[in-house]
């Protein structure tokens, strides 16, 4: 018998979709990355970078909180462990624009474990509820947490099972659960990627035991069969490195989903044109945008020279849209 009775879904929850969402990624899933996963996948759940709720209270929050309204439904995510700062973040976050405010308490990070953030915080599952009532207390939008199913030799489904209780006790109704646990002490960030063994059983264990909760997989989903297999045991699915190295994956799991038609990967460059000269128009460099393209052809013949052609010229100081049809004639 469990402490935390089911109980109904916050509508603002319910009515959400929550089946595809695509992770916070740490220099990738900028803005410009976003508006490229969105021309992709109409109904995936976006989110941010992680961005630290220090930064944003002390007055950088213009620059971090800048997005699109096409990227919507997006969530901001951030990092910290200080309720009343969290707080204002958050509040800065909603006032912004953004539909959630994710609390990230799964990365392994040497900074994070620093500022004693991320993963470190699963340790500290009442330290984690007051920022998340903190939070709650500030805004409307619905505040979720993304964490992992252990970290060093807390290494028990009970730990797990006790921080969850903790989240639903405070009014968490959506938990992201990457499918390994992190090793703080002996691994890297990228090492913790990949190392720890994936535990898929133990996140669907949690669904069951938890069915009021919903319940996001995230960790080496890498093709459209295994989103749908995790699919029939969990609520939703985070990709992460797959999305950004192989893109179209997300045009094919929207087709899948949704019954929306594929459209080829030259339909989406092109729909790319307008922003790209937009943001050229402003000032932005062809290479920060043009980064996030680089698998759009993944697999594909071709799909080399594409890649080749963008990263040799969308550095220089006159690159425009022409670097992108020169690449395209790579493929075509």
């Amino acid at each position: 018998m469990f402490a935390v009775s089911p109980r109904p879904l916050p509508l603002s929850l319910a009515a959400a979709d929550w089946r595809v969402c695509i992770a916070p990624m740490m220099d990738w899933t900028d803005r410009h990355c976003r508006y490229f996963h969105r021309l992709l996948s109409p109904r995936a759940r976006l989110y941010t970078e992680m961005v630290t709720s220090a930064a944003l209270v002390r007055g950088g929050q213009l620059r971090l909180l800048e997005h699109s309204q096409q990227e919507h439904p997006l969530a901001l995510q951030l990092g910290g462990s200080d309720p009343r700062e969290l707080a204002l973040a958050a509040r800065l976050g909603a006032d912004a624009g953004y539909d959630e405010i994710n609390l990230n308490v799964g990365c392994p990070s040497d900074r994070v474990q620093s500022g004693r953030f991320g993963a470190c915080l699963m340790r500290e599952p009442a330290l984690v509820g007051d920022c998340v009532r903190a939070m709650q207390q500030e805004v409307d939008i619905p505040v979720t947490v993304k964490c992992r199913i252990g970290v060093d030799d807390q290494d028990d489904y009970a730990d797990l099972q006790h921080f969850t209780e903790t989240m639903l006790e405070v009014g968490v109704g959506v938990l992201a659960v990457h499918a390994r646990k992190a090793w703080l002490q002996g691994l890297s960030p990228k090492e913790n990627r990949d190392v720890p063994p994936l535990d898929y059983e133990r996140v669907y264990r949690l669904k069951r035991e938890f069915p009021q909760l919903i319940v996001i997989i995230n960790g080496g989903i890498v093709t459209l069969e295994q989103v749908q297999a995790h699919l029939r045991q969990v609520d939703g699915v985070m990709l992460g490195r797959a999305a950004y190295h192989d893109p179209y994956l997300l045009a094919q799991i929207e087709a899948a989903l949704y019954g929306q038609p594929l459209p080829s990967r030259s339909d989406i460059l092109g729909h790319m044109r307008p922003y790209i000269e937009a943001e050229l128009a402003r000032g932005t460099a062809l290479k920060h945008v043009s980064r996030h393209l680089l698998g759009l052809y993944q697999g594909e013949p071709g799909a080399r020279g594409f890649r080749r052609v963008i990263s040799e010229n969308a550095h220089l100081p006159e690159a425009g849209w022409n670097v992108l049809e020169q690449a395209a004639l790579q493929v075509n």
